[in-house]
């Protein structure tokens, strides 16, 4: 008698995020015979709403994309006009523009970290139940998102989707006594923050070695939120104009979204991209404080994405202090831009990674084409490949809870769009012998 048994796990349908995905798995006699993870996105044609706008609608527009990293998508689409126009930004405004990106990355890492991914170490359900026993690190999560929401608005007008943001810089700047304030908020934070990374480090996180090619951005003197260089663990050094010659993207059989490879594989884009590529751009105070763990980096690890995360929030908390501390009021937040017909790249690191986008203006300024890669269709076929192996390493003799249940941490270590909800996968068995 043969035992075999065939696994379909659903991902239901999410109404706070584009999307919907499905993970398929059929376990037959101790083996995977299929997984398939499918996303199912509904035309949201926001690159065909671009065509024909003037470039000064396209900021706004594009912060509509996601509700957790529009500053990202606003700061990929002005430095890609910026170039079709061969404008180059003042200092100013580059350093504030750095100092936006910080308010995305603490919001977004926090909580993640906190109200997403901490029940799947701490074993509860929710961060809600997860609240009665650790009342402390909810705690700490909302006063760094917050804390984050508030660096966005100060740019942004308001948290959620900022209309702050132009082409050439920002509609207004901060007054020194907000900035001042600011400030000493960040200050306040700092140890929380590196408490943090240690606490991290700490959790039960499964050893999982694995192999697989990191792609960021890297940047001379700085860890990359805004600017620099698109590199590879294999080697790769590109600008963002020479994207196609390296990735491409490609329909799943099985999936209506566009998947991303990098020659012709899977590869990873994220935290943990960044921080294996990025070691020597820490601030030291940072490095030393990563270096108490005892974590080995490069991690091949992709469960560490949790410690790589708290990380990049200490990172994002030190470059904003260091901003705040030299501020200084402009004569003028933004400077005029004359467009022209041209074609322009930008290319920035969004909390999940890399973000890619690609404009052709007429004379006019019109938009004639876009095209964005967000993060997350970079790293679909990686979550698959991950899961494929990462499940059989953990033993497909598991219960269905435990096999759903790391299913989840899976996807969650890529903090996908499609896994905003903090435990979202049902398990429909079927056993056959």
């Amino acid at each position: 008698m043969t035992d075999s048994r065939r696994i379909r796990i659903d991902v239901p349908a999410l109404t706070r995020v584009e999307g919907e995905g499905s993970l398929k798995l059929a376990i037959d006699k101790g083996r995977i015979e299929q997984l398939q993870l499918s996303i199912f996105e509904p035309p949201r044609y926001f690159e065909k709403f671009l065509e024909g706008r003037e470039y000064k609608e396209v900021p706004d527009i594009v912060a509509r994309i996601c509700g957790i990293c529009p500053v990202a998508y606003q700061m990929t689409a002005v430095q890609a006009l910026e170039q079709a126009f061969g404008f180059t930004p003042s200092p100013w405004v580059e350093r504030m523009r750095r100092l936006f990106y910080c308010g995305e990355w603490l919001q977004s890492h926090a909580l993640h970290i906190h109200l997403l991914a901490l029940p799947d170490y701490l074993g509860f359900d929710s961060a809600i139940a997860m609240a009665a026993k650790h009342p402390e690190a909810v705690q700490r999560g909302l006063a760094l998102q917050a804390l984050g929401n508030a660096i966005i608005r100060l740019f942004g007008g308001r948290s959620v989707h900022p209309v702050g943001a132009c082409v050439g810089g920002f509609h207004h700047a901060p007054t020194p006594a907000d900035v001042a304030d600011l400030h000493q908020r960040l200050l306040n934070a700092l140890e929380d923050a590196r408490a943090l990374t240690r606490w991290c480090a700490l959790l039960p996180l499964p050893e999982d070695d694995d192999d697989f090619v990191c792609v960021a951005l890297t940047h001379d003197t700085e860890y990359p939120f805004y600017a620099g260089r698109l590199t590879g663990s294999d080697g790769l050094s590109i600008d963002a104009a020479q994207w196609d010659n390296h990735f491409r993207e490609d329909h799943a059989p099985h999936s209506t979204a566009l998947w991303s490879l990098y020659q012709g594989k899977p590869y990873l884009v994220g935290p943990l991209a960044r921080l294996n590529l990025n070691l020597d751009r820490l601030p030291d105070a940072v490095r030393d404080n990563l270096e108490q763990t005892g974590i080995d980096l490069p991690s091949r690890n992709m469960f560490h994405s949790m410690v790589a995360r708290a990380v990049e929030i200490e990172v994002a908390l030190h470059e904003a202090i260091a901003l705040t501390a030299t501020y200084e009021y402009p004569e003028r937040p933004n400077d005029p831009v004359t467009p022209r017909a041209g074609v322009g790249f930008g290319a920035t690191e969004a909390p999940r990674g890399l973000l890619w986008h690609r404009y052709e203006t007429d004379a006019e300024g019109l938009i004639k084409s876009a095209r964005i890669v967000p993060p997350t269709s970079q790293n679909q076929a990686r979550i698959e490949q991950d899961l494929h192996r990462s499940l059989q390493n953990f033993g497909l003799a598991h219960s269905d809870d435990e096999l759903r249940l790391h299913c989840e941490k899976v996807i969650r270590n890529y903090d996908p769009c499609i896994s905003c909800s903090t435990h979202f996968l049902t398990l429909d068995l079927e056993r056959r012998d």
